[in-house]
């Protein structure tokens, strides 16, 4: 408390005597020394609220190192038949009264991403080690937190993990559980093809197949539909021809929908694990392409990065044309993006008009708002020649298609026009433009139905920054070129609005999650989110049926499929109040990526306990590494002092006391009568 502070009070106090010395010694002359007390408590109580000091006090207290384990609950560890151990383990650990009176012990569990839990089930699908290094370095980031990992060391997908490892800044310690002797094995490593084909062509299939052996061996690949064989050729692996061999052919596409096939390889002599020799995979064959033009007659990133989203989906072909050559196609096109349109294009909307095509514009700071004014498009945009910068805001209540979720708030401003937009036909605001910090109602990216056909207006450029920071966000462009596709399929069909609308996958690889969508629509064709909605399923190999509820997660329905086995399935979505109903089918692949390892990965755990200057130990020596974490002098208690300030207007006893005062000196004055 500075001197300042202290002299405030002490005048505090010799104003308080004042007035209570004035009131009843001076005034009063009367024997009211209680009446004083409580007067003189009363307001110099009032008057240190006024000044307010702060009351400082020091916290000491030791901190604990912790010690984070982090446990593999994949299906690789019941596959190595490792459950027992890592289950003994954990429990060794977590009960080891040492150890945790010199830890604070965390404990994780991690699949797919990172889980603070410690119940074992070891059902996950995929292993992403470099995911538990990336989210504990923001847990233990100014801690020391020696880690303990559990794990068989083998990745399924993310980045390679013994390099995010070595910006973790703690010390691991790998347990490795599972079988680290060297054996002889062949296996599929890897199958490349196309999601779709077209009815009577061949499309592509390539298989990396990987032997791990010093004998030289020979085996046979083949490819089998519903039994029978569609391709077969001899391999042969030896020093000499090396240790994997690249098969490339074709198949041909001779039947409409999913077509799924199953690849194997011979297993050689005393090969353990035969699981890896085989994998199945799909591809949908299909009779037609939706074909999408984008006019322009300037370059800019915009256009390749549209081209690249949309034909993202193989079902989907985009070409690039000029205006004056779009004339002699346009009844090619399923839907045509016009990219800042000018005078040049005057021919291009004359040929629209006639075949009465979908069209998606795109505005930008290079458009010719005098020349689309007056082309009768039932828009009219003012006429300015200033330029604007606007962020997106999302309309949650959209619901012409399941929009997945994107942070349109990260994501740069486009560029546009400057100035209102007057649209005379119904449309639905997708976008609506943000400006700064402020949101407006004016449109950004807006969808119009009209008389069957579709069309779209976005009025900004520069959305290949758009894909690009979708990437940096999310390490991938799936999501960004997700939303383009919906909203291409959404504006490419002709259909009219249904009420039931599902949003599904064909088939589903074994390592993929199954998610099954939907959108409930009232008679007014507005969301309703009050519809219960159950999909009905059949699995069509033993009739088996299974019936499951879809929760509500924004604006759509969603049920998780998961867990189901991979088979054919048939579904119909049920809802119970308006009794509308949709069918269809999906396949699931039978494929374990957990089960394709025959070995623990000890080299890279090695390395990274040689990186992080920790150690690597192996499950049957465990007790090892309790010894050894108690000898390190590095994992001591630290003692901290923590200064707590407290300001005194923050105290409640003092307003209790305010009260007290006065409220006992007005029933003493009443009960004495006085004034």
């Amino acid at each position: 408390m500075n001197t300042e502070t202290v002299l405030y009070i002490v005048l505090s106090g010799i104003i308080a005597l004042a007035i209570a010395l004035f009131q009843y010694k001076y005034k009063t002359k009367s024997n009211a020394s209680l009446l004083a007390i409580l007067r003189f408590l009363g307001v110099f109580a009032i008057l240190l609220l006024l000044v307010n000091p702060k009351i400082e006090s020091n916290q000491t207290y030791v901190e604990k190192p912790t010690l984070a384990v982090v446990v593999d609950n994949t299906h690789s560890i019941s596959h190595f038949k490792q459950e027992s151990t890592v289950r003994e383990l954990l429990s060794q650990l977590k009960s080891h009264e040492t150890l945790a009176k010199k830890f604070n012990i965390d404990v994780y569990t991690f699949d797919e991403a990172l889980n603070q839990e410690d119940s074992l089930t070891f059902t996950g699908k995929q292993s992403n080690i470099s995911a538990v290094f990336s989210e504990l370095q923001q847990i233990y980031a100014t801690q020391n937190a020696p880690t303990v990992l559990v794990t068989d060391g083998n990745q399924t997908y993310g980045a390679d993990f013994s390099y995010t490892a070595k910006k973790y800044p703690q010390h691991v310690y790998p347990i490795v559980v599972g079988d680290t002797t060297k054996y002889s094995d062949l296996k599929i490593q890897q199958v490349n093809t196309n999601k779709y084909a077209y009815l009577k062509n061949k499309f592509p299939v390539e298989i990396i197949v990987v032997y791990n052996g010093q004998e030289p061996v020979r085996t046979t690949l083949s490819v089998k539909q519903a039994g029978i064989t569609v391709h077969s050729e001899p391999l042969e692996f030896s020093k000499e021809t090396g240790s994997s061999k690249m098969v490339k052919f074709h198949l041909p596409a001779n039947h409409v929908g999913v077509q799924a096939y199953h690849l194997s390889v011979g297993a050689i002599a005393n090969e353990k694990n035969t699981i890896n020799n085989s994998k199945n995979f799909a591809v949908e064959v299909i009779d037609e392409k939706t074909k999408v033009a984008i006019v322009s007659d300037m370059l800019h990133p915009d256009l390749g990065a549209l081209k690249k989203s949309i034909e993202t989906n193989e079902q989907r072909e985009c070409v690039i044309l000029k205006p004056n050559a779009f004339a002699a196609r346009a009844n090619d096109f399923q839907l045509v993006i016009l990219y800042q349109p000018n005078q040049t294009f005057l021919t291009v909307l004359e040929r629209l008009k006639e075949v009465s095509a979908n069209v998606f514009l795109i505005a930008g700071t290079k458009t010719d708002w005098n020349f689309l004014n007056n082309q009768s498009l039932g828009m009219v945009h003012d006429l300015t020649q200033q330029t604007e910068e606007f962020q997106a805001n999302l309309n949650t209540g959209y619901s012409n298609f399941i929009i997945d979720e994107l942070d349109f708030s990260s994501f740069p401003p486009l560029k546009g026009s400057f100035g209102a937009l007057s649209l005379k036909e119904p449309h639905t605001v997708l976008l609506y433009k943000q400006i700064g910090q402020v949101s407006t109602q004016a449109p950004l990216l807006t969808t119009i139905e009209n008389e069957g056909r579709r069309s779209a207006l976005l009025l900004g450029e520069n959305i290949w920054r758009w894909r690009a920071q979708s990437y940096l966000n999310e390490s991938a462009f799936h999501n960004f070129d997700n939303f383009i596709g919906k909203l291409v399929q959404y504006l490419a069909s002709k259909k009219r609005k249904e009420r039931l609308v599902l949003d599904y996958n064909s088939f589903y690889e074994g390592t993929t999650n199954v998610i099954v969508k939907a959108q409930y629509f009232n008679k007014n064709y507005e969301f309703d989110a009050r519809e219960r909605l159950s999909i009905f399923l059949k699995d069509t190999s033993n009739d088996n049926t299974f019936e499951f509820p879809f929760i509500l997660k924004n604006k759509y329905y969603e049920v998780d499929l998961s867990h189901l086995p991979a088979a054919n399935y048939e579904f119909t979505v049920k809802t119970a109040a308006s009794n509308l109903s949709k069918s269809g089918h999906f396949r699931i692949l039978e494929y374990n990526i957990e089960q394709q390892f025959l070995n623990a990965n000890v080299t890279k755990l090695a390395q990274v306990a040689t990186d992080s200057n920790g150690q690597l130990y192996f499950a049957d020596n465990y007790e090892t590494l309790f010894t050894d974490l108690l000898e390190n002098e590095t994992y001591k208690p630290v003692q901290k002092s923590h200064k707590a300030t407290l300001s005194l207007i923050d105290w409640k006893y003092l307003l209790a006391c305010i009260v007290f005062c006065f409220s006992a000196e007005w029933f003493i004055r009443k009960y004495r009568g006085l004034t």
